[in-house]
């Protein structure tokens, strides 16, 4: 083992490394949850019933989407790979030939994009009209409805822009997102004032006006992002919108690893999702709560989505070059750096809740003084749980990484259903904790994920380098 001086300076480089593609990542993410992170506010604005519906149909959607992106999410690794093979680097421009590997999985992306966001936006429609069923007050139901609906067109867009966005990553050339994705922050708070008071002649249209806005904006944004790569010389000539054409044994091949990945994504989000549907049992004050800060734990995970992706794609680009020790490192590293964020954050949370919270929950409106008592309680689990939600992130990447997909997804099976589900139930409603008590819950199955995730990456890890040391001749 080196020693500390020693490993120091190759510590610095993974770090470098891992930064070049992580940061920009992070950019993005926290400018992509900026544009909820905006529609709740402009909910709370209208009022507790507003925020408490928008966070349903939110949830309903973030759900669907998050299953959407995890089908598209292994383009980004199978790009880094091929580009790897062929020895393309970020600023080699060659044109690619016919049978060039990347734009072949580039244009699969695309395709797989589009059956998932038109299926994606039948079944948003379809849940809503279930909410009613679910135990969810009536009028909240209502509201969540039509939002809902608003929401749906803009789902095959958004799909579309991370189809696209994996390939740039994949390439290693993300610069554009950051751009546009702050763009695109700036125009859906127009859009949702606009939309939601009626000015400029336009119709009034309150908590749908939030919808349509975001659907307008998720075009606006994969058009910008599309219009970008196609003029960018490296990735431009290998990146095609004729979806119709695309390889089908390449479409099959992303869908047989997205499907694992959707349903680890849909596990995760399915989690949260019911334990909102469980809050909003509790009343709508408690939905409110949990709608803010589900939203705080949201922002501060867009951190270890960056990380998560970046060491992904570094794994796979390592190991397709045969370095185990490098993705090896790649954990420790991705990890450390996300712990250092979250002991950061995790501290302002303690020692600021109410500045924390106010800009979603006002004390002196009608039925947010109870919203905000129980949102604070929640801050304290959440301060210790976000550690545990980024490390299973890095840790279902990481697998993403060793194409081992269907592993992450056996973890989360355990540590979400198996574990968190049962401990919230019996937190929540047998022990009375009622909203803190399915935050907790959480924190049991968050952190039972993330060790058996990361258990898997190591065994796998094991696994190559064995197989790697077999291959060499001993002659």
């Amino acid at each position: 083992m080196p020693s500390v001086p020693a490993a120091l300076p190759r510590l610095l480089r993974d770090s470098r490394a891992l930064a070049v593609l992580a940061v920009p990542l992070v950019l993005t993410q926290l400018a992509q949850v900026a544009l909820t992170t905006t529609d709740t506010v402009m909910m709370g604005l209208l009022g507790t019933g507003e925020l408490a519906a928008g966070g349903l149909a939110i949830v309903v959607f973030n759900q669907v989407r998050t299953m959407g992106v995890g089908l598209v999410t292994s383009v980004g690794n199978r790009v880094a790979a091929a580009a790897a093979r062929a020895g393309t680097s970020p600023g080699r421009a060659a044109a690619p030939g016919p049978d060039d590997e990347v734009a072949a999985v580039a244009r699969a992306g695309l395709a797989v994009a589009t059956l998932a966001g038109a299926a994606g936006a039948v079944l948003m429609v379809a849940i809503g009209q279930c909410l009613s069923l679910l135990g969810q007050d009536g009028d909240v139901a209502h509201r969540a409805r039509a939002l809902l609906v608003a929401l749906a067109p803009g789902l095959l867009p958004c799909l579309w822009f991370q189809a696209v966005r994996q390939f740039t990553v994949g390439m290693r050339r993300p610069q554009a997102l950051l751009r546009i994705t702050l763009a695109s922050v700036a125009v859906n708070a127009g859009l949702d004032w606009v939309l939601i008071h009626g000015t400029w002649g336009l119709p009034r249209l309150g908590l749908t006006g939030i919808g349509v806005a975001t659907s307008l904006v998720h075009l606006l944004s994969f058009l910008a992002l599309y219009a970008s790569t196609r003029r960018d010389p490296v990735l431009g000539p290998r990146l095609s919108a004729r979806v119709l054409g695309a390889d089908r044994a390449t479409v099959r091949r992303l869908i047989g690893l997205g499907v694992p990945i959707a349903a680890t994504y849909g596990s995760e989000a399915g989690f949260f999702s019911l334990t909102a549907l469980m809050a909003g049992s509790f009343g709508s004050a408690a939905l409110a709560a949990h709608t803010a800060v589900n939203q705080l734990v949201s922002i501060v995970f867009q951190v270890a989505v960056g990380l998560s992706h970046a060491a992904s794609i570094n794994v796979s680009r390592e190991l397709a070059l045969g370095d185990v020790a490098a993705a090896r490192r790649l954990r420790t590293t991705a990890l450390a750096c996300a712990a250092a964020v979250m002991a950061v954050v995790g501290g302002c949370y303690l020692a600021f809740p109410e500045a924390v919270l106010r800009p979603f929950l006002d004390s002196g409106a009608a039925g947010d003084g109870d919203a905000l008592s129980i949102a604070t309680g929640l801050l304290a689990v959440v301060a210790v749980l976000q550690f545990f939600d980024c490390a299973q992130n890095i840790g279902v990447g990481l697998l993403r990484g060793l194409d081992d997909t269907k592993g992450g997804f056996r973890a989360t099976l355990v540590g979400y259903w198996l574990v968190g589900l049962p401990a919230s139930l019996l937190l929540g409603y047998v022990a009375d904790l009622r909203a803190l008590g399915l935050w907790l819950g959480l924190l049991a199955g968050l952190a039972t994920t993330a060790a058996l995730l990361l258990r898997r990456y190591a065994a796998g890890l094991r696994a190559r380098s064995g197989a790697v040391t077999e291959a060499v001749p001993t002659g």
